[in-house]
């Protein structure tokens, strides 16, 4: 019973086993690095690479075209979201720049920019969504659609920053990787929806397993390369405790500022609900994805840092915050039933 209760505590909390894994792949990749740096044809990196690309076909194939026309009708909330997400965020991280930046944490803060310019979650976004009573078409919708705008925002927001620190940096390349790691087999799976879109939705708990497998595998290979390079030596704890502050602190000012955008476009409840939860957020797995791309191997660890830590600190926040608005309607439905 006492079991059954730590793990409903930690599951209201936003804590599930991934998070605690994710820093058990740290410390895996800390102390055997060598299976992770290791290259060639059944190499864990070229395993993640091809589970990456699995990942995103059985995503395509959830999806449908129905699901994706119904949600095109809201253009404000879209607006909101997606200016979010790919513009504010950046905005006010660039902003706030002097705050992080010195010559030992430059890697660091381009990790909390590239936080900044990845786009929004998808499954947690809905999960969220479906919890706290928003509008969940709107939810499935703008997630989707996020993930596919920022295979090409994302890569033109780093390519002002990369340019600079690494002295080369293929825009064309990268967005052309990206598109074949990510949107081809999202387009294949959507084409192939009506026909075999019921494995997706049978087996979503194995796909959902699959998914975090391979985001483990990515964290693993990035964080043995960093090791082995020891490109964490100039980073201390304290920078890391800054790190998830900063984290925190960007994660309630968006979360302010989509409070504030959608009271004075009059948002209903459900629609408010939405831009929050699908504009606050960032995807682990596009981070994850990406960061074998954008960055060179030794610096992929550092930079998948930032969005960890805002990976781990979203679920927690989110999920407290979705609960607290189910109950205050829940009440509120009693109050004007009696």
């Amino acid at each position: 019973m006492a079991k059954t209760s730590l793990g409903s505590l930690l599951s209201r909390a936003g804590l599930d086993w991934f998070i605690f894994a994710l820093l058990a792949m740290i410390g895996l990749a800390k102390l055997w690095p060598e299976p992770g740096i290791q290259e060639g044809i059944f190499s864990l990196s070229t395993l993640a690479t091809y589970g990456v690309s699995l990942i995103f076909f059985f995503y395509g194939l959830k999806l449908n075209f129905s699901q994706l026309r119904e949600g095109l009708r809201n253009h404000r909330l879209h607006l909101v979201i997606h200016l979010t997400t790919f513009v504010v965020f950046p905005a006010v991280v660039l902003a706030a720049r002097s705050l992080f930046l010195t010559p030992d944490t430059e890697l660091l803060w381009l990790g909390i920019f590239y936080v900044a310019a990845l786009p929004s979650t998808v499954s947690s976004s809905v999960v969220m969504v479906s919890i706290a009573g928003g509008n969940l078409p709107a939810a499935i919708f703008n997630a989707s659609i996020s993930s596919l705008i920022g295979v090409f925002i994302t890569p033109i927001w780093m390519s002002f920053l990369l340019a600079n620190t690494t002295g080369q940096y293929d825009l064309a390349g990268v967005i052309g990787k990206l598109t074949l790691q990510v949107i081809l087999p999202v387009v294949l799976g959507l084409l192939l929806n009506k026909r075999l879109g019921w494995l997706a939705s049978q087996h979503k708990t194995a796909l959902r397993y699959f998914d975090q497998f391979t985001i483990l595998l990515i964290v693993y290979t990035a964080f043995c390369e960093s090791f082995a390079l020891h490109s964490f030596e100039k980073i201390s704890a304290s920078d890391l405790l800054w790190l998830a502050t900063l984290m925190l602190a960007l994660f309630f000012l968006i979360y302010g500022l989509i409070t504030f955008l959608s009271r004075l476009l009059n948002f209903n409840r459900e629609d408010r609900i939405t831009a929050l939860f699908c504009g606050s957020k960032k995807s682990l797995v596009q981070g994850s994805v990406m960061a074998n791309v954008l960055f060179p191997g030794s610096m992929a660890g550092i930079a998948l840092l930032p969005i960890m830590i805002y990976h781990a600190l979203q679920l927690i926040v989110a999920s407290i915050l979705a609960q607290a608005m189910a109950r205050r309607q829940t009440e509120k439905i009693e109050v004007i039933q009696e």
